[in-house]
């Protein structure tokens, strides 16, 4: 009579373990479902909605970004001005710790000092020529900028060297290592944000076509690459990204060679994108095309049936 109730709570016992172990069974074919790159893609039943998110920031963005090209070049320096203020700040933080920080008061302002110092140097080697032009009506004002201008190169120096004697200053015993790694981080985020951007935006003032046809094909090709996969998306591309497809990707590309052939042809005849800025204005501008922006005709040749060489020429910009 008393090994009854051990026996069946040994058989609950195992009961209890079959239903854990089912359950873990069943856990792990849910998580290999998850997995499996073509059940993401097919079976989603949340991407009409994120669909219509992507949708609407697009509109949003596009809607800015043309804003601004309408605008000019001043406003697009601008963009690139504040996107470079919020990378700095994004890689800034990349390496920060908060309890070495709290050690060193006012460290994180030493990293501003260098970075708006590098704007300075670089901004005013590119852009002394146009700001020179803008206050030339102004004589007093064109000649503090002038004089700005000639030693531009003194003032970033010194700058740069009032910002190493702080930092020398700071440095304590036992952070050394912590702040010479920020050192260090400083300036090679400063090399990386503006090594490229600075001839970006040597590119918009030599001519908005230069800058917009490279930005407006990696727009078309993200929403092509998004859309072919949304519709037609079947075979997962890689595995660190398993919602990118194969025919999101081929349809991507041969959308992008379509579109750069057709809008190198419609900017390359407007002036306002080919023509160069060289002052800080807003006004409309006017000027020879160079040869590059003139169109060129070609003909078939003799290979050609004949009622295709009269019907048919091309017209490349």
């Amino acid at each position: 009579m008393e090994k009854e109730p051990s026996s069946s709570s040994d058989v609950s016992a195992s009961n209890v373990g079959r239903v854990r172990n089912r359950r873990r069974a069943n856990e792990v074919t849910t998580d290999g479902n998850k997995a499996d790159g073509q059940t993401l893609l097919v079976s989603d039943r949340n991407k009409y909605k994120s669909m219509l998110i992507r949708t609407y920031s697009t509109v949003w963005m596009i809607g800015g970004f043309a804003f601004l090209v309408y605008m000019g070049h001043l406003y697009i320096w601008a963009m690139v001005v504040v996107i470079q203020i919020f990378m700095a700040t994004e890689l800034f933080n990349l390496l920060r710790k908060s309890s070495e920080e709290k050690q060193l008061p006012g460290f994180r302002l030493l990293n501003w000092h260098f970075f708006f110092t590098a704007m300075l140097f670089t901004y005013g080697r590119f852009l002394s020529r146009e700001l020179v032009n803008t206050v030339s009506s102004d004589h007093l004002l064109y000649k503090l900028v002038s004089s700005l201008i000639k030693y531009q190169m003194f003032i970033c120096y010194f700058l740069y060297i009032s910002g190493f004697v702080w930092f020398i200053l700071t440095l304590k015993k036992k952070t050394y290592k912590y702040q010479f790694k920020q050192y260090a981080w400083t300036h090679m985020i400063l090399l990386t944000v503006f090594a490229q951007s600075s001839f970006t935006v040597a590119n918009i003032f030599e001519g908005m076509f230069w800058f917009l046809l490279p930005a407006s094909l990696i727009v078309i090709n993200d929403i092509a690459a998004y859309l072919f996969g949304f519709f037609l998306g079947r075979t997962p591309l890689i595995k660190l990204s398993p919602k990118k497809t194969w025919e999101g990707f081929i349809g991507a590309s041969v959308t992008t060679i379509i579109s750069a052939f057709l809008l190198a042809n419609v900017m390359g005849r407007s002036q306002w994108f080919t023509c160069p800025r060289k002052d800080l204005s807003t006004g409309w501008l006017q000027c020879d095309p160079g040869p590059m922006f003139k169109p060129e005709h070609y003909y078939l040749g003799d290979w050609a049936p004949q009622w295709v060489r009269k019907n048919i020429s091309f017209s490349i910009c």
